[in-house]
């Protein structure tokens, strides 16, 4: 059995296991309550938001099967289990990883054609396609992941030797062309899509706000909506994409100077920097999202055993759980923009 030994200090590894567990906590913890937000609402979701909700399950999935085995391998300062257990973590991290990045390319294209007619109540995304685009995500990621087993592109361990992914230096030459493809169709692209998705809504809200003539306090409510939303969903594709951006720089340059020109306690630090990625979701719908946080303080509460009514003064006109939809509250009727958000949800902010 291949067994991989950490090249860093035993105080690193030490540490190192120390931010993955920290990292996994926060992660797994983050991420469930986003899913058992959408669960409670379940009833009321709209197309959109199932997005949001596999997007999640992507960050959960890869706490979930990948960061306890680097936490212990860490705490052993070797690699446990070799060979099988290093492929393993290594297509699992390239699985979660590509089908994270895909979420946010569709997330992105699906909030472009939202915005497109702002003020239309029209459904603009079907069930049916939001589950197509889904199960698309999935067998996309899941075909890039399979690819280095059939021969195309190889996994093996990092350089310091307490994790797997894949084996940048040793795909020079025969894997180059995989290598090249899968930055191409995995990073750049999704990149540029992303980024002109975005700036195709920055620039469509800008022209709207002018037309308008009107001070920022005297807004349609549609607009601003919009425009925190878009906000949000900025941060969160930024938030991933600088989290793997040095990453594959790191490997990039692996790739054409060798792995052995990087010392390993500077290969370390971009490949947990890329591992945090998976808790800034929830971190910034908490954050940035009054209505979601409302929610979670609401759960918060109900687990010390004190009753939700409250917290009703607390919560924000723009919680996108609407209270009156099934006819047993007393709630206000929805504003147009609690009607609004509802439709775009989390998943668009």
């Amino acid at each position: 059995m291949d067994i991989y030994v950490s090249s860093l200090s035993p105080g690193l590894d030490i540490g190192t296991g120390c931010f993955l567990l920290v990292v996994a906590v926060f992660s797994i913890v983050g991420n469930l309550l986003v899913l058992i937000m959408a669960f409670k609402r379940s009833s009321k979701m709209k197309p959109p938001e199932l997005l949001s909700v596999n997007l999640a399950v992507t960050d959960l999935g890869a706490a979930i099967t990948m960061y306890p085995l680097a936490v212990a391998s860490a705490w052993s300062h070797h690699w446990l289990g070799g060979h099988a257990t290093c492929v393993y973590y290594a297509m699992a991290g390239f699985l979660f990883g590509v089908a994270s990045i895909m979420n946010l390319v569709i997330l992105a294209i699906v909030r472009f054609i939202v915005s497109l007619n702002m003020h239309s109540p029209k459904e603009k995304i079907s069930w049916r396609n939001v589950k197509l685009m889904c199960v698309g995500i999935w067998l996309y990621a899941l075909l890039w992941a399979v690819l280095p087993l059939l021969g195309w592109g190889r996994y093996g361990p990092e350089p310091f030797g307490l994790s797997c992914s894949l084996a940048w230096g040793d795909m020079r030459e025969e894997g180059f062309s995989f290598v090249i493809s899968m930055f191409v169709f995995n990073l750049l692209l999704p990149t540029v899509i992303i980024v002109g998705c975005y700036f195709g809504i920055s620039i469509k809200l800008y022209v709207t706000y002018k037309k308008a003539g009107l001070s920022y306090n005297r807004m349609p409510n549609i607009i601003k909506l919009h425009r925190r939303l878009l906000i949000i969903a900025v941060l969160i594709s930024a938030g991933f994409i600088c989290c793997w951006t040095p990453y594959g720089l790191v490997s990039l340059w692996s790739i054409f100077r060798g792995s052995r020109s990087i010392p390993p306690e500077i290969s370390l630090l971009p490949c947990m920097f890329a591992k945090s990625s998976t808790v800034y979701n929830p971190l910034i719908y908490y954050f940035f999202s009054r209505s979601f946080k409302s929610e979670v303080n609401k759960l918060r509460f109900s687990w010390h055993g004190r009753e939700l009514c409250h917290m009703r003064n607390s919560i924000d006109d723009n919680s996108i759980y609407v209270l009156g939809e099934d006819g047993k509250s007393r709630a206000p009727r929805p504003t147009l923009k609690e009607s609004t958000e509802t439709m775009m949800a989390t998943t668009v902010g």
